[in-house]
Formats: C-alpha cells, structure tokens, sequence
C-alpha cells in the first residue's frame, strides 16, 4: 500500500516526491537535534565515541548510494541498449524482406513496419496498463502474422535465403521479449526501503550529535539534505521505467520508421 503510494507520487511529480524525501531527513535530523540538545542540557554527554558512530553511518550511507546508482545506471543502460539493438533487428529484417523477391515478404515488410510503430509506442508508454497491453496485443499479433508468412515462405522455398529471413526475424521477435523484460523490471522496494531507512537513522544520529553541541548548523544541514535527496531521487529515477524524467529515448524508431518511407530502389544494371 506505502510503495503504491510512493509509486503514484512519484509518477505525479518528481519535485514532490523530492521534497517528501526532503522533509522527512530534516524531521529526522530535527528529532535527533532535541534529544542530543537535552542531553546537553542535562549534562549526560555520551562521548566523544557519537561522532565515530555518526561518521561510519555517514561513510555507510554514501556506499550503499554508491550501490544503488550503479544498479539504476545499469538498469537504465540495459533498456537503452535494448531498444537500440530491437530497431536495429527491425530494420536489418526489413532489408531481407525487401530483398527476399517475393509477394509474402512484401507483406511482411509492410506488417514490420506497423511493428516499429507499436514498438515504438510501447518504449514511449508511462504508467498507462490499459495502454501497455493494447501494445503488447498488438506486438503479439503482428509478431503472428508475420511468422505465418515467413513460414509459408520458407515451406514454399527452403533456400538459404528464406532461412535467413527467419532467423532476422526471430531475433526480433527475441529482442522484443528482452526489451519487455528490461522495462517491467523495476526497482526493488527493499531496496528503496533500506535506503530510505538508512537515511532517515544516518540524519537522525547527524542530528543527535549536534544537539550534544549544540550548535544545530542548519544551513550546512539543509544543503547536506538537498544533496541526499537529489541523489536519491536520480537513482530512482534511473531504476524506474515509466516513472520520473529520465527515460529511454524512442528516437532510434523514428529514425528507422523514416528510413521505411524511402523504400528499396533497385538500380539498373550498370553499363559495361
């Protein structure tokens, strides 16, 4: 229930999901502020082994954003790489289909074509389900369509070239599932939830070592918050798909769905 409604915050504004996170570390730092202030004032130091322990929690904290950007950046990069090598399999089976010399793969030509166009509409959806499955529909209809024509052809005409054909559009085919895979996957909420808690703690024991001093440092604390909490909105914004400004450009498609209006011109033969 807490992580779908993180999640819609989320995918509502990037902004206010930054400033909840924002205002959450500073009531946690305020929280420790008060009870280190009234230790102080009582005159019930701890130690000067807080600032070890606040330290470490800090030296933690950095590690484990460290772990959790390298895992979004990867995630981000493997969506990234998806849809480039997904349109360049769309395009290198359009090319075999053009070239085959046959009515059928004119046809799957043709059907490739409104396949980039839904492909490339699924890498543009949000967080839309009634939308994703229309295109994930349509994906499995034409990826039907197309494989009954490849496959008469290939019964019509088992040559190599018929082969290859069927071997570019199976990797297609292939890459298409990968892609769905690499954007259905998600970032985990144990994760999120480590992190968060880690934060929340690691402010907290800040805040409880300053109130000891008493000296709060409000604005060096605000500016400390602000840094965690834009790293931390970056890493989930690079883990998740549909959710937040970063996300995987649709532009390689268009630029094969425009190479598609040209079609293949076959020259004369040249003249000796």
């Amino acid at each position: 229930m807490v992580t779908e409604a993180i999640q819609h915050l989320a995918a509502f504004s990037g902004l206010a999901f930054a400033a909840v996170l924002l205002l959450i570390q500073a009531l946690a730092k305020e929280v420790g502020y008060l009870f280190g202030r009234r230790l102080a004032l009582r005159n019930e130091n701890p130690g000067e082994g807080v600032s070890v322990v606040v330290g470490g929690m800090l030296g933690l904290l950095a590690f484990v954003l460290a772990l959790t950007l390298s895992f979004s950046s990867a995630r981000f990069q493997e969506r990234r790489e998806g849809t480039l090598a997904e349109t360049n399999a769309i395009g290198t089976a359009w090319l075999q289909a053009q070239a085959i010399g046959h009515a059928r793969g004119a046809e799957i030509a043709r059907l490739l074509e409104d396949y980039a166009v839904t492909r490339r509409d699924f890498v543009r959806a949000g967080r839309d389900d009634a939308w994703l499955d229309t295109a994930t529909q349509r994906t499995n209809a034409l990826q039907g369509e197309i494989w009954g024509h490849v496959a008469a052809i290939v019964r019509e005409r088992p040559d190599p070239v018929a082969a290859s054909l069927m071997n570019a559009l199976n990797t297609t085919f292939d890459l298409s599932t990968a892609e769905r895979f690499a954007f259905a996957t998600l970032f985990p909420p144990q994760l999120f939830w480590l992190l968060l808690g880690m934060t929340v703690i690691s402010m907290s024991a800040l805040g409880f070592q300053l109130g000891l001093r008493q000296k709060p440092l409000r604005t060096l604390c605000f500016l400390l918050l602000c840094m965690w909490t834009a790293t931390m909105t970056i890493i989930l914004d690079l883990g998740a798909a549909r959710v937040g400004s970063i996300r995987v450009s649709a532009q390689p498609y268009d630029w094969m769905i425009e190479g598609f209006r040209g079609g293949v011109t076959i020259p004369p033969l040249p003249r000796n």
